[in-house]
C-alpha cells in the first residue's frame, strides 16, 4: 500500500516493512501478559512472551531490517520487562543486537523497557510518517498507530470471517495487535470509527496472505464517539 506517498508492504503476520528506510514497525506485542494475570491468580500458560519473540524472530529473517519501531504496548506493564525469563531476555537482545531500535511508550507500557537496547519516545516522525500508539482523529496524514488491536468480520459464502486486521484510509493506518495473547476491538467500535469517518480498507490477516475488502462511511458511529466524549461516558 502507499501511505503519504511510501510504500509500504503489509504482512499477514500483523507486521509492517517500510522499504525504503529497512523498517519493520510492529504493535501492541503486550509481552509478560501471561505472567502478569499470574502474579494476580489468573493462571494460564506462561507461553506468551516466548511465542510472540519466535515469531518476530520469523520477521527479522524474512526481512533483515536495520531499524525496529514498537508502537506502544510492548509488554504488558511497566514491569514487565523485568520480569522476562533469563531465556527470553536472552532471545530479545539477541533479536534487537546490531538493529536501531525505537520503543513508542503505550499506556501498557508508559515507561522505557528496563535494561533493553533502544530509544523509548512519546512518537516518532520520519519523513512524511508519523508513528505513535494511539490514532488521533484529524491528525496530519500519514499517521501510523495501534492501540485498538483492530479486527474485522469479512463476508463469505459460508458465513463471516472474523480476523484481526489492518485499517486503512489512504491518510492514516491502523495496526493490528502482535502479542500471542492479545484481543480485540472490532473496526465498527466509535472509538475506532472516530478515526475512520469515512470508512477504509481493511486488511484482514490470514495465514500466508491478507484478504481485503471495502469499508464503508462510519460517520454515525463517530458521532457517537464524540457524544461520549462529551459525556463523560466510558467507551
Amino acid at each position: 500500500m502507499h501511505l503519504a506517498g511510501e510504500r509500504l508492504a503489509l504482512d499477514p503476520a500483523g507486521a509492517l516493512f517500510w522499504p525504503a528506510r529497512q523498517m519493520l514497525v510492529l504493535s501492541d506485542l503486550h509481552l509478560e501478559k501471561g505472567s502478569h494475570f499470574a502474579a494476580r491468580g489468573q493462571l494460564v500458560p506462561p507461553y506468551d512472551t516466548r511465542e510472540t519473540l519466535a515469531r518476530l524472530a520469523a520477521l527479522l529473517r524474512r526481512y533483515g531490517p536495520s531499524q525496529l519501531v514498537f508502537l506502544g504496548d510492548s509488554f504488558h506493564d511497566a514491569a514487565g520487562a523485568a520480569r522476562l525469563h533469563a531465556t527470553d531476555r536472552a532471545t530479545l537482545l539477541h533479536l534487537l543486537s546490531g538493529r536501531q531500535v525505537s520503543w513508542v511508550l503505550g499506556n501498557h507500557d508508559p515507561v522505557a523497557p528496563e535494561a533493553l537496547p533502544g530509544e523509548s519516545v512519546e512518537e516518532l516522525s520520519l519523513g512524511p510518517l508519523l508513528f505513535r500508539h494511539e490514532g488521533q482523529p484529524g491528525a496530519r496524514p500519514g499517521e501510523v498507530s495501534g492501540h485498538f488491536h483492530p479486527r474485522a468480520a469479512m463476508p463469505t459464502r459460508c458465513g463471516p470471517v472474523e480476523r484481526a486486521c489492518f485499517l486503512a484510509d489512504g491518510q492514516r493506518l491502523l495496526m493490528p495487535a502482535f502479542g500471542a495473547y492479545t484481543g480485540g476491538l472490532s473496526i465498527t467500535a466509535p472509538p475506532v470509527a472516530a478515526l475512520f469517518p469515512r470508512g477504509g480498507r481493511a486488511f484482514l490477516l490470514g495465514r500466508e496472505r491478507l484478504f481485503s475488502f471495502a469499508v464503508g462511511p462510519m460517520k454515525h458511529l463517530a458521532a457517537r464517539s464524540r457524544a461520549e466524549a462529551g459525556s463523560g461516558a466510558a467507551p
